[in-house]
């Protein structure tokens, strides 16, 4: 199957506690959240399908986790090197991040 001509769209799956990157009809990866003991909108994993890999759906569903999280005026703990590494390049509007000490 060739997923080049499919639509990439991103889902917030709220009962999986992540957002999830389809290409078509086939889930190709997501990015996980987590509420911590203040409120905070942990992400601590990211992952995209072997079989999607070089598309840039890692940086596509964490761009707009990010967005979304700052829509909702959530503060985001970037603990994902996916995610860190996004953030530390990108002005995301809106977002509160907290830093974990260990990467800042």
């Amino acid at each position: 199957m060739t997923a080049t001509d499919d639509q990439t769209t991103v889902r917030r799956n709220d009962d999986a506690g992540r957002y999830e990157v389809w290409v078509g009809d086939v889930l190709a990866g997501f990015t996980e959240f987590t509420p911590d003991a203040r409120g905070r909108q942990r992400f601590p994993h990211t992952e995209v399908d072997p079989a999607f890999r070089g598309r840039g759906l890692a940086q596509i569903v964490v761009a707009e986790a990010m967005a979304d999280e700052a829509r909702r005026g959530e503060t985001v703990v970037p603990l994902c090197p996916v995610v860190v590494k996004y953030l530390q390049q990108h002005e995301v509007p809106g977002l509160d991040v907290h830093w974990p000490s260990r990467v800042a």
